[in-house]
């Protein structure tokens, strides 16, 4: 299954360096995925192509209009068969357990929106599964947009060299297991040595069942002492 994804923003420039760089402009290469850049504002009927206006019931700043958004999404998606997300900062926290929703569908539509959010209506009429980053505000959707495509787009088969590199990541990768809640451990290269620090021993010594053995006890520590809150869920999710 190939992962067709359209993004709209009011701001498409952001978008085509990063996502045509590095592993992700590879994966677009082979076909893997693809992508499409709606500018939000082409589709506005406002002589000066006005998207924006104030809120209802007063407040700071401005709100995106839903019509020139929806006649963007009119245009460009087929609705019916494409699952809508809407980058907010009221949205539910994205996790690797939603990347693993995600990349379920083959067609997706990221939606960003600018000034102080969008109109509520476009929201709803699209049944828009709103995400964020964490609890912070940015300026827009571009940027957690950017992080999604990344972090899903890593997760399709082929486009990493190595596809099992993903079940030893942070958040135990695509497997349910009983890594799940676990960070990942320390990595390290050449030189053994880098200015009077040494690489782990274990780590030289071929041996692997002590060498994974190391691992998952690094990948606990470091989880109980940075994610209390994963910690809970690792120890819960293994009794």
């Amino acid at each position: 299954m190939k992962m067709q994804i359209k993004i709209f923003t009011l701001f498409p420039e952001i978008f085509k360096n990063y996502l045509n760089t590095s592993i992700l402009g590879k994966a677009l290469e082979k076909g893997l995925w693809s992508y499409q850049i709606i500018n939000i504002r082409d589709y506005s009927t406002e002589k000066h192509k006005k998207v924006d206006d104030i809120p209802f019931g007063g407040g700071c700043g401005m709100i995106m209009q839903a019509e020139p958004v929806a006649n963007a999404i009119d245009t460009n998606c087929d609705v019916k068969n494409t699952k809508f997300y809407y980058m907010s900062p009221r949205g539910s926290v994205f996790t690797q357990q939603k990347v693993k929703d995600i990349i379920k569908y083959e067609n997706i539509a990221i939606v960003c929106a600018r000034y102080e959010g969008m109109d509520q209506r476009v929201i709803e009429e699209y049944n828009m599964e709103e995400i964020s980053l964490g609890d912070f505000v940015l300026t827009g959707g571009e940027i957690p947009a950017l992080a999604l495509i990344d972090c899903c787009v890593r997760c399709i088969e082929g486009v990493l060299g190595n596809g099992n590199s993903l079940d030893d990541e942070s958040f135990g990768g695509l497997k349910t297991s009983k890594n799940n809640f676990l960070l990942e451990y320390p990595l390290y290269t050449q030189p053994r040595v880098w200015r009077n620090k040494e690489v782990p021993e274990v780590l030289l010594s071929g041996h692997h069942k002590n060498i994974e053995t190391w691992k998952k006890q690094q990948s606990e520590e470091i989880t109980k002492k940075i994610r209390t809150d994963l910690w809970e869920k690792y120890i819960i999710n293994n009794n």
